[in-house]
């Protein structure tokens, strides 16, 4: 998942007013914030870590400091959106230690690096966001000299496994390198953990999932979305920004919980956007899902009704027509998938309103946060 919709300009959801005003990360167009000043901060700390890396990486050969060249390529572009929620919760809740702030944050981008590169090997994708990745870097250097398809392929694919790894090991050695007390370094260490663990799981899921003869449940999507993206994307960032600021773990504990509704409910937006979106808005196409068929709320609701029949041949036919794609849509809303998923859409994000109304959140991290929900809901607005 990329969180960088999140960053765009918060618009206020229909019928709901929470009387705040914010220009927090949810608003990228406002005057710099502190919150974007922080983010530098968080580049400069990459910018440290994948030059001291490529020294280290030369040093042993200049084909391993290539490769961490081209890691360093595939980690910038990005909004930073998983640091600026650290930020935001370590700076709402009194956090002043920016360097360790930062630190943390980077930490975090450094795992969603790993991971955004572990899985398009899994998805035996060469690109990004239509420019080579890893895998397509070195697969495309190897084509260029000559190599056979196959071995160029399996060429990018063994260097992007190395180069998540090493992206991996960096964000444990940024927490490691922090200098607040042992017990908080523990802390963020098992929160770390725990992302990487829950999103392995998520992971592996997703494949078994996909390939799987019956189709999943509802509940059996959830929890891999859950798994694979909310942890890491919202639950372990925003906790990792409370327990450097010295928060109790009430706060800790609320933070996780509003991570995982509002993450969830992001994920099943993005279900909803991958076939019913505006390509123009989004940027993705919505045949991709249906083609690739991606077990998505959509599809596993619609599986349990009487028109799956008539959606089922169409679920992962890779020649899927425009025409066909429009017949789906159609069976989807009729037998009530869209207005299942929009409900759970609806569900999850007041969950995480209510988690930011309870006693234990203070005023500004509840103005921080609150927005966010409203981005959320706006998207399929």
């Amino acid at each position: 998942m990329d969180g960088d919709h999140l960053l765009a300009a918060t618009r206020a959801r229909p019928g709901v007013s929470t009387g705040v005003v914010s220009t927090s990360i949810a608003d990228p167009d406002a005057v710099k914030t502190s919150n974007e000043a922080r983010s530098e901060e968080v580049d400069a700390v990459l910018d440290d870590f994948f030059s001291l890396a490529k020294r280290r990486a030369n040093a042993v050969s200049q084909r391993y400091g290539d490769l961490w060249e081209v890691l360093e390529r595939n980690s910038v572009g990005g909004k930073r959106f998983r640091p600026r929620l650290v930020i935001a919760a370590y700076e709402a809740l009194g956090g002043e230690d920016r360097e360790a702030c930062a630190r943390v944050g980077a930490a975090f981008e450094l795992l969603h690096t790993a991971l955004i590169v572990h899985d398009d090997v899994i998805d035996r994708d060469f690109s990004r966001r239509g420019i080579p990745n890893v895998s397509g870097s070195y697969r495309d250097e190897a084509t260029t000299a000559g190599i056979s398809t196959p071995q160029a392929e399996h060429r990018g694919m063994s260097a992007a496994v190395i180069a998540g790894d090493l992206a991996l090991s960096g964000a444990s050695r940024l927490l490691l390198g922090l200098t607040c007390d042992e017990v908080c370094k523990s802390r963020l260490l098992d929160i770390l953990d725990e992302a990487i663990f829950a999103s392995a799981g998520g992971e592996l899921l997703d494949v078994e999932l996909s390939l799987a003869p019956e189709v999943p449940t509802v509940a059996e999507v959830l929890d891999m979305e859950r798994a694979k993206t909310a942890v890491y994307s919202f639950e372990a960032p925003l906790m990792a920004g409370a327990v450097l600021a010295g928060a109790d773990a009430a706060v800790v504990d609320s933070l996780e919980e509003f991570g995982r509704e509002v993450g969830i409910a992001y994920q099943i937006v993005d279900d909803l956007l991958g076939v019913f979106g505006d390509e123009e808005a989004t940027g993705k196409t919505t045949l991709g899902d249906l083609r690739e068929g991606k077990r998505t709320v959509l599809v596993a609701y619609a599986a349990a009704t009487d028109d799956w029949f008539a959606i089922r041949p169409f679920i992962g036919k890779s020649d899927l027509t425009v025409a066909e794609a429009e017949h789906v849509r159609a069976r989807l809303v009729s037998c009530g998938a869209r207005d299942l998923a929009e409900r759970l859409i609806d569900e999850h994000a007041s969950r995480g309103l209510a988690v930011l109304g309870r006693p234990e959140i203070p005023d500004d991290l509840r103005q921080v946060l609150t927005p966010i929900v409203e981005t959320v809901l706006a998207r399929v607005r």
